[in-house]
Parts: C-alpha cells; structure tokens; sequence
C-alpha cells in the first residue's frame, strides 16, 4: 500500500512542477506580448499624431444627423472676424 501512495506522490509532485512551470512560461509570455502591445500601440499614436499635423489632412466633425463631415470653413472664418 506504501508503494501506490508514494507512486502518487511522485505524480503528483511532478504534475504541480509541470502545472506551475508551464503556468510561469505562460506569464513570461504574456508580459512580453503586452510590452510589445504597449510599444506598438505608442508608436501608432505617434505617427497619427504626426500625420493630422500634415496641411492635406481633414478633420472630420459629426453633424447634427450623424454623419461626419468635413468641419464648415466659412463658419470657422466668421468666428474669426468677431
């Protein structure tokens, strides 16, 4: 009976190794796959930032119907003269 009780012992001690190392492995990769994530994602916001500064790019604003159309620009120049 002491040889079936330390069999699962053995087991099961090797299969809480597997379980935690495969679990440690998991982690490891998915804090890297979020720093990769992070440094992607900063440098997309930067090259948006970059290309609504270029003079050919329109900003859109949403109108009362909900429809996104390019900002009036006589409205804009009116506001400037008062």
């Amino acid at each position: 009976m002491s040889a079936v009780l330390l069999r699962l012992i053995v087991v099961g001690v090797i299969g809480l190794m597997i379980f935690f190392g495969a679990r440690r492995i998991w982690r490891d990769w998915t804090s890297q796959f979020k720093s990769l994530d992070e440094e992607d994602k900063a440098r997309r916001r930067a090259r948006d930032l970059r290309e609504r500064q270029r003079p050919d790019v329109i900003d859109l604003k949403r109108s009362d119907d909900g429809t996104y159309r390019p900002e009036d620009r006589n409205k804009n120049q009116e506001d400037d003269r008062r």
